[in-house]
Formats: C-alpha cells, structure tokens, sequence
C-alpha cells in the first residue's frame, strides 16, 4: 500500500490553498482531485476584501481574477431596495477562474498534483475509486460540498426542510450589466435568496439558496424562476436577459449553519467540510481559503488535526451563526422587509454586517 505523509482530498480553493502552503514550507503531500478539467463549481463567486489579502499572500492579485471590482452591496426585498458601499474593494469571480489560477499556483509552487482521481472512503486508509488504497499519516479533507464516506458530516445538519443551491448563468449584455453594475445583489423571498453578481467574462452569476419546500411547491427550477420573475420587479429584470437555454445547475441538502465543533487525529477538516456559512454572507470561500492555509501552517508547525480544528471552530463560530441569524431573518418575508428598512434607514449597518460575517483573523 503507497504510504504518503499528507494527502489532500480535492483541488477547490481549500485544497489548492493548502496544497501552495505545504509546498512552500517544502513539506512532502500528495492533492487528488477527481475531475480532470476544471469545471465551474456552483458557486456564489464573491471574495471579500480579507479573502483578496489572503490571496495576495498566495501570490493571486485580485485583477488576476477579474479586473473589475465588486464596491457596493444591493438588498432587494419586493420592491424596496437599500444600497451601502462594502468596507472595501471585493471581487466575483467564477469558480472556474479562481479554481484555474489556484491551482497553477499550487503546481508552480511544487506541489504534487494527480487529476482524475476520486477518493471514495477515508477510514484506516484512503480508499481510490478503482480499489486502490493508500496510506496517509495526515488527510487534508478538502471535497467542497461532497461528503466522503468515512468522514462524512453529520446527516442532522441538513434540518428537516434542507436548502438546495441552484444556479444559472447568464451571458454578457450591456443593459444586464449597467443594472447591476459593481454591486453584489441579493433578492429576498420566502424561504431562500439569489444572489447577483457580474463575473471575470461580464456574465451574470445568479446563484439560489432555497428550501426544498419552496423549491417541491414550485414544482421544478424553472418553475421557481419563473414565480420569482413574477412576483419580484427587480429579479424579474435580470431573469428577463436569459435565452431560456442556460443550464440551471443544483446541489442539494446543503447544511448551512453546521460548522465541526471538533477534530480527529491526523484529519484536517477545510472549507465546507469544517463549516458552511449562509451563501449570503459571501464568506465560503473565504473560509475555504483561510482553513487550507492555516491548517498547511498549522501541520508545518507539528500541530496536530484534532487540536487545529477546534481552534479553527472558534474562529468561524462567530460569522457562521451571525449569517445564519439574518437568514433566518431574510426568509421570512417580514424579516426580509425589515431587514431592508434598516438598511435604508442605517446604511452602515450593511457594512456592520459585512464586517462582522467575515472569518476572524
């Protein structure tokens, strides 16, 4: 049986962070990642302006990802909007670009990288899609939404009326892009949100997080689009721009809220796998990209998985439940007005909250 001294399971930006960590510090690893291209995860593409430093300190500048960047954020709830600056410069980005560019990175700086490879269990040992089975004395488990058996989250963090994400991707247009502009949008309804952005290509990310309720009660995605460009003026614009051909990508059963309260040994739970934050806060992939580097860092240092992640449960509890209070508060429809009547009459409690849901340092 192969033995490696770490392996990472997946090549997002968690694993990828990790793996460029690992190689600087000239520490032996091994990243599998099960597809052979990079694909366009679904994704809301928003890196905050603490995410951007962390990339900076990767070596990736944000123009690298899109030259354009993301100043202000618009919350729709029906008719009424609210509109604050974001505390700093932000970026949207598709995840085929940021997955791309993190990746050569990692590979540029020595990292050992095999494509094409799916993990299927991690127990004793880390069994291959094929059989083939490998030992590691320390597992980086960086899958993104995927569970993998063995050391899979908990099934009780879904709740009993689980959100689904759902997205689509609408091609670039002069009038799409001059109503969203250089903001990140989020369009309130009863029991989910889409978020809006403009991307490194100008085409508009619209990515959904909506209770499978909701979503059964629609009857089918498109349904549920077309409801929404019904009842919500303002989504209805955007949605108006599609050809009707776009695919509408889906993830179900995903657990937002849920964070790993503790660690095992010789594991390092990262990304979506140590806790995944309401998409409205804009911070997943912060907290991906924050746990590949410290927990590399943390593994260099000779600490172990176990005493590493609950530290790093400490540091994402805070803007985990906060975003999971507002959007509990955002998917009620009465919630989701006074939500934006504060904003309207507070603008800077938008940047309060912008700040306050960002991982801690």
């Amino acid at each position: 049986m192969p033995a490696h001294p770490a392996l990472i399971v997946g090549g997002g930006p968690a694993g990828a962070a990790a793996a460029i960590t690992l190689a600087r510090a000239a520490m032996p690893h091994l990243l599998l990642e099960r597809s052979r291209e990079t694909g366009d995860a679904l994704c809301g593409g928003f890196l905050s302006w603490r995410t951007l430093e962390t990339l900076a300190g990767l070596g990736i500048a944000a123009a690298d990802l899109n030259p354009v960047p993301t100043l202000r954020t618009r919350l729709f709830a029906g008719t009424s909007v609210a509109e604050s600056p974001l505390p700093r410069p932000a970026c949207s980005v598709s995840r085929h670009r940021l997955d791309t560019v993190l990746l050569a990175a990692a590979i540029g700086a020595g990292a050992r990288v095999e494509r094409g490879v799916a993990v299927r269990e991690i127990g004793d040992s880390v069994r291959l899609d094929d059989g083939a089975e490998l030992a590691a004395d320390t597992v980086f488990l960086a899958s993104g939404k995927h569970d993998v058996r063995g050391a899979a989250r908990p099934a009780g963090a879904r709740g009993s009326d689980p959100s689904l994400g759902l997205r689509v991707r609408i091609a670039a247009a002069p009038a799409l892009a001059a109503l969203v502009g250089d903001a990140v949008e989020l369009h309130l309804f009863e029991r989910g949100y889409v978020g809006v952005a403009l991307q490194e290509d100008g085409s508009a990310n619209l990515c959904m997080a909506v209770h499978r309720s909701r979503l059964q009660e629609a009857g089918s995605p498109e349904a549920l689009l077309a409801q929404l460009a019904a009842d919500h003026p303002a989504l209805g614009e955007r949605l108006a721009f599609r050809s009707g051909s776009e695919p509408i990508d889906a993830v179900a059963n995903v657990p937002y809220g849920w964070h790993a309260a503790q660690g095992a040994p010789g594991l390092f739970r990262l990304g979506d796998q140590a806790g995944v934050i309401p998409s409205l806060a804009g911070e997943g992939m912060g907290i991906a990209i924050a746990s590949g580097v410290s927990a590399a860092a943390a593994h260099a240092a000779g600490l172990g998985g176990q005493a590493w992640q609950e530290r790093f449960a400490r540091r994402i509890a805070r803007p985990i439940g906060l975003a999971d209070t507002i959007r509990s508060a955002a998917e009620n429809p009465l919630g989701a007005r006074a939500l934006v009547a504060t904003a309207r009459a507070l603008p800077a409690s938008m940047g309060w909250a912008a700040r306050m849901t960002r991982i801690a340092d």
